[in-house]
């Protein structure tokens, strides 16, 4: 990792680690779906009203999130712009940058304009999910992956998902530390996906120093059917305090100063027409209110 990369991520973790007495205010930010129906410059308004840090941006719209709205900061530089002089203004930092897939034909190289873009954005990570069956073929890809990210000055979080080819918290982990540059390519642990891959809070803290780089907060119910867990994930999650996650016990696993945010999509309260500021708001502060029990 470069110089510049390496000052950013020094700033992001004195960022979340500065006043230990507002340590939950600070280190919360919002991710993209829990206010899929924004553009990232309202993405950018809608943490700051509710006094998060930062955000996790899906950089292009995705057919598979169908309320996401169109927008293209890749090839529209005055959108960038416009975008990145908004996070500034609002002092919201880019925590983590979807989508980055990878499949079995993926060719790495594709990434490079999404890359650019997420460097020039300051994005403190990428978000990696895996899709290739293929096991050698998956790491030598992944390998490429960290590779051109780390030409960018760029972090990769390995988002483990029991529907991928990454599974659990164990793939995860098995898959980064072959690469062996922990605190540059980690993991992101999804509370929801810890729970439905079979995973403890035990194992989470139990994990190797600098692999876990990223937590995102949810709630759920004691179980869910494996054919409704895409589903669950991406469109109908529990707000703190509605399912039986342990956030708290899941904070305190995660390493000190480790960001978080909330990813709690509420598509049937989107749908039922609940504006984004009070979804943001009530995701938020049930979060806050599990972490600070």
């Amino acid at each position: 990792m470069d110089r510049r990369g390496i000052a950013a991520v020094t700033l992001w973790q004195l960022a979340v680690t500065s006043d230990r007495g507002s340590a939950v205010m600070l280190s919360l930010s919002l991710d993209h779906i829990t206010a899929v129906d924004t553009t990232p410059v309202q993405l950018a308004e809608a943490a700051h009203a509710a006094e998060c840090r930062g955000i996790c941006l899906f950089m292009e719209p995705m057919e598979v999130l169908p309320h996401l709205p169109q927008f293209d900061i890749y090839g529209d530089l005055g959108q960038r712009r416009e975008f990145g002089q908004r996070m500034k203004d609002l002092g919201i930092a880019l925590d983590l940058a979807y989508p980055f897939t990878l499949a079995g034909r993926t060719e790495v190289d594709g990434f490079k304009r999404a890359m650019e873009c997420a460097a020039e954005l300051d994005a403190q990570l990428l978000n990696a999910l895996m899709y290739d069956r293929n096991p050698e073929r998956k790491l030598d890809t992944f390998g490429q992956f960290c590779d051109l990210a780390r030409s960018f000055g760029l972090r990769v979080g390995v988002e483990f998902y029991p529907v991928s080819q990454v599974r659990s918290l164990a793939e995860a982990l098995e898959l980064v530390q072959q690469i062996g540059r922990p605190g540059e390519v980690g993991i992101n642990a999804d509370l929801l996906h810890l729970m439905r891959s079979g995973g403890t809070i035990e194992e989470l803290a139990a994990a190797p120093e600098g692999y876990i780089l990223y937590g995102q907060l949810c709630d759920g119910a004691e179980s869910c059917p494996e054919d409704k867990r895409d589903y669950e994930a991406s469109s109908e999650r529990l707000l703190a305090g509605e399912g039986v996650f342990d956030l708290k016990g899941f904070a305190e696993a995660l390493p000190e100063g480790c960001p978080m945010s909330v990813e709690l999509p509420r598509n049937a309260a989107l749908e039922a027409g609940v504006p984004v500021s009070e979804r943001v708001r009530l995701a938020i502060e049930s979060v806050r209110q599990a972490l600070e029990a």
